[in-house]
């Protein structure tokens, strides 16, 4: 077969087969008797399946040698079932973190909604600290986290505080991920939601489902956020496995703090401390 129906057969253009040549992913043609190149079935099954590893991720160099491996030794070689392996899992992580992001627009487009301004219903900020409520399931994890985040970071702009729905201790793991960002955390205890029932808030923030399903109802107007985190307590394996899950759960709530205090005190009224206490 000539060039263009190579070409058309493996979905490129002449120039694109022509380019792999050039790189020395595809072995050069042979020529016929009148000059043009002569390419065999072998070259269109290791191009098809070139292009078919360049989709998932490998070079044209990886590619062109798993595909020749392939050809030649079938899709059971070693090497070759080593970097599809490889590329999965970086699938994997990239549809892991596409899924974080996603949730963290969610997050910032609730805030941005909850957090407008709205003449008819004065919040105690205007006053005071901007009153803000973390609620999770046993406030052992992500909530303290947020209080405590909040409190250090938001400063006197708001009056921070956490609880569960049914609080089961703080987890130690909690306390030395904020530790190791130098927010001493030993002190505090689970506390819960009916402790607080007696208190008003401008903002009750839920950060598991089922906190926002379970919820009681709290006195006075306030607005309501959900930002749903996995609960770093789930996760199991070594030590340093879990404790980077509660690691992740800090710098995920800070992705949502930081944009929630700058809104929140606009619509109080005030100019926020948070970002320059975070700098």
């Amino acid at each position: 077969m000539n060039v263009s129906q190579l070409a058309r057969s493996a979905g490129l253009s002449p120039s694109g087969v022509r380019w792999y040549e050039t790189v020395g992913v595809l072995p050069a043609a042979s020529r016929n008797q009148n000059g043009y190149r002569e390419y065999s079935d072998q070259d269109l099954r290791l191009l098809q399946l070139v292009t078919t590893l360049r989709r998932v991720g490998l070079t044209p160099t990886d590619a062109g040698r798993l595909a020749r491996l392939c050809l030649e030794h079938g899709a059971a070689d070693p090497a070759v079932s080593s970097v599809l392996a490889e590329h999965r899992q970086a699938v994997s992580r990239r549809r892991e973190e596409l899924g974080r992001l996603e949730a963290e627009l969610g997050d910032l487009e609730a805030t941005i909604a909850e957090t407008r301004p709205d003449p008819k219903t004065p919040r105690s900020g205007a006053q005071g600290p901007i009153s803000t409520l973390f609620l999770c399931n046993g406030n052992s994890g992500r909530s303290q986290i947020a209080e405590a985040l909040l409190r250090r970071y938001g400063g006197t702009d708001f009056d921070a505080r956490s609880a569960g729905i049914t609080p089961r201790g703080i987890s130690p793991m909690a306390v030395r991920a904020l530790a190791e960002g130098g927010i001493d955390w030993s002190g505090a205890r689970s506390k819960c939601v009916d402790e607080l029932a007696h208190l008003t808030f401008d903002y009750v923030i839920t950060l598991s489902d089922a906190a926002r399903e379970q919820c009681p109802e709290l006195p006075g107007p306030h607005n309501s956020l959900h930002w749903r985190l996995e609960d770093p307590a789930e996760v199991t394996g070594t030590e340093a496995v879990r404790l980077q899950a509660y690691r992740r759960t800090v710098d995920e709530l800070m992705l949502r703090l930081r944009p929630f205090a700058e809104l929140a005190a606009h619509a109080a009224g005030r100019t926020s401390t948070f970002r320059t206490r975070l700098n």
